[in-house]
């Protein structure tokens, strides 16, 4: 941007004093006016911690400040986690912190040097008078924004308020390393987050639930009662040394995401755009990037507008990113009594890949010794990854953890399977997968979802899916095939996929049946309620269709009860509107989803296992919560289901899942410790260091992947080639060994030199 506008910065937070001495640094001509209420020696929280990525950013952009941090950094690269008095050490992770004192005084001394002007104790002017007198307005004025709330209609925030309260500490030694401390007590769980900040000092962190906090006896300390007692509680960790605090209080953390981060010529920073939960030390990390974007596209872009817009294109989804990230590491220390079961080495490697950003893969090139000890402990023989070890479901051994996800074809005749899914089947099998699942195959022609669904109501579909099961068992010895049982409910009698997914079909439609007559879709079919005589009729169909799926050679039967199909209506309260027996309480809705497993159990071949597939919430507000989730998982259980498949969402047209990396795991995680019942997660989990991350991690027993498996049908065997595994987990079929190896390509570097001088 040319010309000399004037700036207002509204914060004097790191944020707002970082984006001030960038912006008077890139044009010293601009006017450079920070608003800051408090006094200059005024601030929350002790210590800063900055990584390796933002200090090479503020390296470059100024080498000034870069050399002060550089100065007054503490750094060190190990973490302890101390739990049921076992203290286990992972290294290599490179830290550097400082005081939030020191490092304001730092940004305090260098907006000074370059001009701008510091106002300190004083409340800046009401948005509509800065917006009035500055071109440019940076709300960095942290996570209660006056000016963000000014112009909510605008910005349209989301505020989350969360389950656990914490409180900000300091003790007057250095840590000497990241520090977990675990504390089991008589009112529950609590745990410390403790690192050095200076030679002397570290910051400490007390978090807890209210609900344990309340029991506790918190919500009636003061100040230094709270302080005494945290001391008392983790004297271990302090080594017998007091706390001190800086006017601290109980809090919860409070996410904030907004929609836009600007308005003419206002724009949001840190805090008042977002917030990262502080247990992966991110939010002075995204103050201080957000002001180097900022700072970068006002100096790239020929108009403000334009440069406003590129920052919030820039960051956006960074920030996101790390949003996901420091909310599965949030709730994962929400859910912490989960946990404290699991061995403490265990639990040690599922507290560091908590937020999914830090992996098994990682993890090993940081520390081989802790993870290897971590992978010894679990049971993996040497030289074998944790997704590479079998797992027993009754009498079925998988020799190893992946699964071929079921997934729709929509390619059967009269719902008989043909040649096509002997390829696809077959070929997966072939990868080297310890369990492939067939796509929801029907119990009945009214129970399809397409004219292409396959089903299993004839003695012609049963020969059919012997010749498949007969390919798998003879030509993939030691990979498991496993049918999924499902009926369609609201969501049939539609067009193929790929020719409009939930679409009605243009003509031969057939009725649909359901547990409340709601079309899943505005202008769908409208389902008949299921009268108690179609209740018997279906249940019956499910019983047929398994006693053929046993005769037809299946390993493992799934019961599909997820995606809004016929027994998932049953369980959501979305869609389940019944006043009879079989609606109203989740006790009524779990009725014949549990009738239907139970007539199917009574057939299925004992020594066979059977698993059930759940939506473990409908990501819709009134549906499935987690907590029922598990209520549900937990009475599938008692009733003899040998694994739970955890999916989510698809039961309603109006629903806003939360995509990301692994997303769908949490609720797996969930049910799997809560319940203590084997579970498959599933959810875009789409690398091996993933599936070892979470099995080693003991957040899920088996990890199924679907378009992973068809991007590459080997997707298994390739991942055991490039993690140099050939063990009985990952057998090559004969045909096919020569490629167990990736072939050689042209050659890409260029020639070194022959002789190279000194000079």
């Amino acid at each position: 941007m040319t010309g000399a506008p004037r700036v207002a910065v509204v914060g004097g937070g790191p944020g707002g004093l970082y984006t001030a001495a960038l912006l008077k640094r890139l044009d010293p001509a601009r006017e450079v006016t920070v608003f800051e209420r408090n006094a200059p020696d005024v601030t929350f929280g002790f210590g800063v911690v900055l990584s390796d990525e933002t200090l090479g950013g503020i390296e470059h952009a100024d080498p000034v400040v870069y050399a002060a941090l550089q100065r007054e950094f503490v750094r060190w690269d190990a973490i302890d986690i101390v739990h049921r008095g076992a203290r286990h050490t992972c290294g290599g992770h490179g830290f550097a912190a400082l005081g939030r004192h020191r490092l304001l005084d730092i940004l305090h001394e260098r907006c000074r040097s370059l001009g701008v002007a510091l106002r300190f104790r004083t409340e800046a002017p009401d948005p509509a008078r800065l917006t009035g007198a500055y071109d440019l307005v940076v709300a960095a004025d942290g996570v209660h924004s006056a000016i963000r709330a000014a112009h909510a209609d605008v910005f349209r925030p989301r505020v989350s308020d969360h389950r656990c309260r914490y409180i900000w500490l300091a003790a007057d030694f250095a840590f000497d390393a990241f520090r977990f401390e675990i504390a089991e007590t008589e009112h529950g769980v609590m745990q410390l987050h403790g690192y050095p900040f200076a030679a002397d000092a570290s910051t400490v962190i007390v978090e807890m639930r209210e609900e344990v906090w309340r029991a506790a006896g918190f919500a009636d300390l003061d100040e230094q009662g709270s302080v005494d007692r945290c001391a008392k509680i983790f004297a271990d960790a302090l080594g017998g040394r007091p706390l001190r605090s800086n006017n601290s209080a109980w809090t919860t953390f409070r996410t904030v995401v907004n929609e836009h981060w600007s308005h003419g010529g206002l724009v949001l920073l840190g805090d008042a755009a977002h917030t990262a939960h502080f247990s992966i030390g991110s939010g002075t990390k995204l103050a201080v990037e957000d002001a180097l974007a900022l700072a970068a596209c006002l100096d790239e872009q020929p108009t403000l507008p334009e440069a406003l817009s590129a920052y919030e294109t820039e960051r956006k989804p960074v920030v996101a990113s790390t949003q996901r990230a420091a909310r599965a590491s949030l709730e994962w220390f929400e859910d912490l009594d989960l946990y404290v079961g699991q061995r403490p080495r265990q639990f040690a490697f599922n507290l560091l890949t908590r937020s999914r950003r830090v992996t098994h893969g990682n993890l090993r090139l940081r520390d081989a010794r802790f993870t290897g000890a971590v992978e010894r402990e679990f049971g993996c023989p040497p030289g074998t990854p944790p997704m590479f070890t079998p797992f027993r479901l009754r009498g079925l051994t998988l020799r190893n953890r992946v699964v071929v996800s079921p997934m729709d074809m929509y390619s059967a005749a009269d719902g008989v399977p043909g040649d096509f899914h002997l390829v696809h089947l077959g070929a997966r099998a072939l990868g080297g997968a310890g369990l492939v699942m067939t796509e929801m195959v029907c119990v009945s022609p009214e129970g399809r979802i397409t004219p292409g669904c396959a089903g299993l109501w004839t003695g012609r579909q049963t020969e059919a899916w012997r010749r498949i099961t007969d390919f798998v068992h003879r030509q993939a010895p030691g990979t498991a095939i496993g049918v999924q049982l499902g009926h369609s409910g609201r969501k049939g009698s539609t067009r193929l996929m790929w020719e409009g997914m939930d679409e009605p079909l243009p003509e031969g439609n057939w009725p649909l049946v359901a547990a409340s007559p709601l079309p899943h879709r505005p202008g769908g079919q409208v389902p008949r309620q299921v009268t108690r005589a179609q209740l018997t009729d279906i249940r019956e169909q499910f019983a047929t269709s398994a006693w053929r799926a046993a005769r037809a050679g299946f390993d493992l039967l799934e019961l599909h009860c997820a995606h809004g199909y016929l027994l998932s209506g049953f369980l959501s309260p979305l869609t389940n509107h019944r006043t009879d027996a079989y609606g109203g309480s989740l006790e009524k809705r779990l009725r014949f989803p549990l009738e239907v497993f139970d007539a199917v159990r009574a057939v299925w071949p004992e020594e066979r296992p059977m698993t059930v597939r759940l939506s473990a919430t409908d990501w819709a507000e009134g549906g499935t919560t987690a907590e029922e989730a598990v209520t549900i998982a937990r009475a599938f259980a008692a009733h003899g289901a040998d694994a739970v498949d955890v999916s989510t969402g698809q039961v309603v047209a109006g629903e806003r899942p939360e995509f990301g990396r692994s997303y769908q795991t949490p609720f797996a995680d969930r049910i799997r410790n809560a319940v203590g019942v084997p579970v498959i997660a599933v959810g875009a989990i789409s690398s091996w260091d993933d599936v070892n991350s979470l099995i080693l991690a003991g957040r899920t027993d088996l990890c199924a992947l679907a378009r992973p498996h068809l991007y590459d049908p080997h997707w298994t065997l390739h991942a055991a080639a490039e993690q140099g595994y050939e063990g009985p987990a990952a057998v090559w079929p004969p045909p096919y060994r020569a490629g167990s190896r990736p072939p050689r390509t042209g050659r890409t570097d260029s020639p070194k030199p022959r002789l190279t001088l000194e000079r």
